[in-house]
């Protein structure tokens, strides 16, 4: 696992060994990252469910001006860390450790916003449909903003959740990437 593009590209990633965190793949991270090519330079990201942190390091890479990252995983957790410090990123970075619905009604409680929302739960649970909801009620996208969903192919993406509207939907082998953002009021 690597960073594909922009300023860390080429620094080789750590990955736990097993089953238990499933690493985007270069394919699928280079889609998600194609989409957001005008979205992320000065961006404010929040990485759900991080895992290694590979995708908010790659925001970061590619001119993202902070990224929050979510994970409750312990062995994830030190695996972000040193992703972090093997790329040297400092404090345009910052963990939230612990449950990912938790921490979201925490950001909104404190007024938090973010341009960017990236998600990559373990497949099959609702994780992204459950955060979606979150995310609206909590009003944690600024205007303009964005968040990709990736999930299995075979989960089935509200085509909106709140405010958010779905706008994309793309499939890359067993998962899909799902865009949404907030939707115009007329087209509510």
């Amino acid at each position: 696992m690597r960073v594909i593009a922009g300023k860390y590209k080429g620094r080789k990633l750590a990955a736990p060994a097993g089953r238990d965190i499933r690493p985007t793949t270069d394919k699928t991270k280079e889609a998600m990252f194609s989409i957001l090519a005008f979205e992320l330079p000065d961006a404010r990201v929040l990485d759900l469910f991080s895992g290694t942190g590979s995708l908010g390091i790659e925001a970061l890479s590619r001119g993202a001006a902070s990224c929050v990252f979510c994970e409750k995983s312990r062995q994830a957790l030190d695996q972000i860390r040193e992703n972090l410090d093997h790329c040297d990123i400092g404090d345009e970075a910052r963990i939230q450790p612990g449950d990912v619905a938790r921490s979201l009604e925490r950001f909104g409680d404190l007024g938090e916003k973010f341009d960017v929302i990236l998600m990559d739960p373990p497949y099959g649970q609702g994780l992204c449909q459950q955060a979606l909801g979150i995310i609206d009620e909590h009003d944690l996208l600024e205007e303009g903003g964005i968040i990709i969903c990736e999930h299995r192919k075979e989960d089935d993406m509200p085509e909106q959740v709140g405010s958010l509207q779905r706008t994309r939907e793309r499939r890359y082998g067993i998962s899909m990437l799902t865009q949404y953002v907030v939707a115009m009021p007329n087209s509510m």
